[in-house]
C-alpha cells in the first residue's frame, strides 16, 4: 500500500511527539533548538531519515500507517536524536556513544539503532548473487549496476566478487 497521504490525526500525533522531544532538548540544554521539517518521503525498509544540514527529518510513510504508536514512539526521537547530536558535537558516528547519550539521558528513549517493523510490504524485490562461501540478496538497483558493468560487489567475508546466480 502507497499512502497518498497521512491522515491529519496521525500527523498531529506525529508532531506533538517530535515537538515534546523537542522540548525536552531545550530544557536539558538551556536554549531553543528549531522545529525540524518534516516530510514522508523516506521508501524502502528505512523508517526514517534525519538529514542534518538541512534541519529535516523524513518519514517512511507505510511504516507508519502500518506501525503508528511505536513507530511515533521509536522513530521520532531516534531521527531527532540524530539531528541534535550533530547540531552540539558536529559529526560523529551516526550510532555512537554522543547519539546513545542524547537519547537515554535528554530524550529519555531507549537507543534502539534499528527497527523491528514487518517490512514484507515495502520490501523491494532482490537478485539473487553467490560467492565462495554464501548467498546475497542484491537489490534492483545494484544488480541493474553490476548488469550495466557499472560496478562489482564482493563479499565482506570471504572477498570474493558476487556473481549472479539467476
Amino acid at each position: 500500500m502507497k499512502p497518498t497521504h497521512i491522515p491529519i490525526a496521525l500527523h498531529q500525533a506525529v508532531m506533538q511527539c517530535l515537538r515534546a522531544k523537542l522540548q525536552q532538548a531545550d530544557a536539558y540544554f538551556s536554549c531553543r533548538f528549531p522545529e525540524p521539517a518534516l516530510s514522508y518521503r523516506q521508501r524502502g525498509t528505512i523508517a526514517g531519515t534525519a538529514w542534518l544540514e538541512q534541519w529535516e527529518i523524513r518519514l517512511n510513510p507505510v511504516l507508519l500507517l502500518a506501525n503508528e504508536a511505536t513507530f511515533i514512539d521509536e522513530v521520532i526521537p531516534h531521527e531527532l536524536a540524530h539531528l541534535l547530536v550533530y547540531r552540539q558535537f558536529g559529526r560523529v558516528a551516526p550510532h555512537g556513544q554522543q547519539w546513545r547519550w542524547m537519547m537515554s539521558e535528554v530524550l529519555l528513549t531507549e537507543p534502539r539503532r534499528t527497527h523491528n517493523f514487518d517490512v514484507a510490504t515495502v520490501r523491494a524485490t532482490t537478485f539473487h548473487y553467490r560467492c565462495g562461501c554464501q548467498s546475497h540478496h542484491l537489490t534492483v538497483r545494484r544488480h541493474n549496476r553490476v548488469l550495466r558493468g557499472e560496478a562489482q560487489y564482493r563479499c565482506r567475508h570471504c572477498g570474493d566478487i558476487l556473481c549472479f546466480a539467476q
